[in-house]
């Protein structure tokens, strides 16, 4: 009899063994799934202050040269010099110009696309796009975050 009782009890052992190690396997991927999520919240973090500073530094250097003593964008702009790097000016079309401003960033991989319009009569807009990545010829690439900085006056 009693040998009986071992044989139809033979396979629950197992059965808690599969169950318990489901268990424990699911608690180990949320787990995980947590932790990945905190790591890419953080990473878009740092991207979106990069992009952002990018943005600051190329409104910055637009402001400072549109504001110094003999504009920059005069209707044959020189270069400037911003982030120690000389930056050609284009103006296309009248009174609309632009410039990139790379190497910004932590890593020194983002860039600035700027524009300054001063077809309003005295209003000038400055629009500077910050990328946290895009390298010296500032392009987009995959995972770029964008950010922007408008200044009128």
């Amino acid at each position: 009899m009693i040998i009986k009782k071992l044989k139809k009890n033979k396979g629950f052992v197992i059965l808690f063994a599969v169950t318990l190690s489901a268990i424990l396997l699911s608690i180990a991927l949320g787990v995980a799934n947590i932790a990945l999520k905190e790591i890419k919240f953080g990473t878009s973090g740092k991207d979106t202050n990069n992009a952002f500073f990018a943005a600051d530094v190329g409104a910055e250097c637009a402001l400072y040269y549109d504001r110094s003593s003999g504009s920059a964008f005069i209707p044959s702009p020189p270069s400037i010099t911003c982030n120690d790097n000389s930056i050609t000016i284009t103006e296309n079309p009248a009174s609309v110009w632009t410039f990139t401003v790379s190497g910004l960033g932590s890593g020194g991989q983002g860039c600035a696309k700027v524009t300054v319009d001063k077809t309003t009569g005295s209003l000038t807009q400055v629009v500077s796009n910050g990328y946290n990545n895009g390298g010296a010829s500032c392009v987009k690439t995959s995972n770029t975050v964008e950010r922007q900085v408008e200044l009128n006056y």
